[in-house]
């Protein structure tokens, strides 16, 4: 007699209606007992394994071929196996860091819900709301499912329509959504997530193609670092501009402040050149480096519409623009007013404004945190290119060729004092607005 034998992995119910024999220990059959091994398979599943079941069904000598019909009685039921299949420690501590960060991780499988519940459990998905399994999720209408989305955290048995109904009810949610997949089936909901993450070495090539991202070591921790990383780039962008926009503000206040007064520019076009590139090439790119920013990833994500410069960072941007601005106007008036000729207060308030932006540099390396700190010499970076700022200051100042060319002098030793004054005056001016708006925010 020849013998088919077939396991079912996801379709445990089905396997179950065809069976209407077991297997005894004897050798023999008996009646199939559904109760127990459903009993059996919940024990199994409760444990988190993922369940097999195998059955066999005779068939005569004559048979050639056979097809799903063949299979819907006379079904010799054999039993059941449990895999065990241990989540890796990094990918629970991923999980936890998530929730840190305010990501919140859903988990979408085909395994049975007490299956997928119990590997929740183990990793940190799940808020006590157990699992919703695909039928459950299939009968609803979409204004249910945007309830049950973000009640639930584990959706077990579902197909591919049911993984792409939930991408679409997180985001009418106002969610932005990110799916992790790597089959075939995976692909529709890939592509409709904000951010689609394809698995590479075990991901199928239309998985892949229908991804905006591929994981390329099929490690969960690897997304948390990519956004670690992320967040890291985002606020040294802001800082970037935080730290750029007052030097371009000061060089406006100087100006217009020259025309107001009826004397002659503070700065010519070839000085105001000179500060914006100097400033940009060096000092600025320094903020590139900054590593992230303690409790980075204990904050929730920003919003899809907030602004790259909130108010805070408006309000900053004003005020050192006028502590510079107004204060190289004061001492060009001063200096010209002393009998200085114009190319040496030309030349002093050229270097007091870039000085002023170097040390203001160190005030933007933390957001509100203090300058100086246990993490003040870790940007090496920050300290490289304040040292080649000093080395060019010094050549447009004491070069006779680049004199000619950027209308400057050399300055007297004691000249060097209103640069460093004003650089003082800015880095414990910023110090104590930073000190003043964490305590406002402490206690808000």
């Amino acid at each position: 007699m020849a013998k088919i034998i077939f396991s079912q992995k996801v379709l445990q119910i089905e396997l179950f209606d065809m069976a209407t024999h077991e297997a005894t220990d004897t050798s023999s059959t008996q009646a199939f007992n559904r109760k127990k091994w459903e009993e059996k398979m919940k024990k199994l599943a409760q444990r988190g394994e993922r369940v097999i079941g195998a059955a066999y069904k005779k068939v005569g000598p004559n048979v050639t071929s056979i097809d799903h019909s063949d299979l819907q009685d006379d079904v010799v039921f054999l039993g059941l196996a449990g895999i065990m299949d241990p989540p890796r420690e990094e990918a629970i501590a991923a999980v936890e860091e998530c929730k840190n960060a305010g990501i919140r991780v859903k988990m979408i499988t085909g395994d049975h819900p007490e299956t997928a519940y119990a590997i929740g459990k183990q990793l940190g998905i799940g808020n006590g709301h157990g699992a919703i399994d695909g039928k459950s999720i299939d009968a609803l209408d979409d204004n249910e499912l945007s309830d049950v989305v973000m009640r639930y955290d584990i959706f077990a048995r579902t197909s591919p329509h049911t993984k792409l109904r939930l991408v679409d009810a997180l985001q009418k949610n106002g969610e932005v959504c990110s799916m992790i997949g790597d089959g075939v089936n995976d692909a529709p909901s890939l592509k409709k997530a904000d951010i689609g993450v394809a698995m590479g070495i075990k991901g199928t090539e239309v998985a892949k193609d229908a991804s905006k991202m591929v994981l390329v070591d099929d490690n969960f921790k690897t997304i948390i670092n990519a956004v670690e990383e992320g967040r890291r780039v985002y606020d040294n962008l802001k800082k970037t501009i935080l730290f750029i926009l007052p030097t371009n503000g000061a060089e406006a206040i100087l100006v217009a402040g020259s025309i107001v007064m009826g004397m002659s520019m503070a700065l010519s076009p070839v000085q105001i050149l000179w500060v914006n590139m100097i400033t940009a090439v060096t000092i600025a790119m320094a903020l590139a480096f900054e590593g992230i920013e303690k409790g980075a990833m204990n904050r929730p994500p920003r919003r899809r519409k907030t602004a790259l410069l909130n108010s805070y960072y408006l309000f900053r941007i004003v005020y050192v623009s006028l502590i510079v601005g107004l204060s190289c106007l004061y001492m060009f008036t001063n200096l010209t007013n002393n009998g200085y000729t114009h190319t040496d207060v030309q030349t002093i308030v050229l270097n007091a404004i870039v000085f002023a932006e170097m040390v203001y540099l160190f005030n933007c390396r933390n957001e509100l945190a203090p300058a100086i700190g246990k993490d003040f010499f870790a940007n090496k970076i920050a300290f490289l290119v304040s040292g080649l700022l000093v080395l060019f200051q010094l050549a447009i100042t004491y070069v006779p060729f680049l004199n000619t060319a950027l209308g400057t002098a050399p300055m007297e030793l004691a000249e060097w004092g209103y640069p460093l004054l004003l650089g003082i005056l800015v880095f414990t001016a910023v110090e104590i607005e930073k000190g003043i708006t964490r305590k406002i925010k402490q206690t808000s």
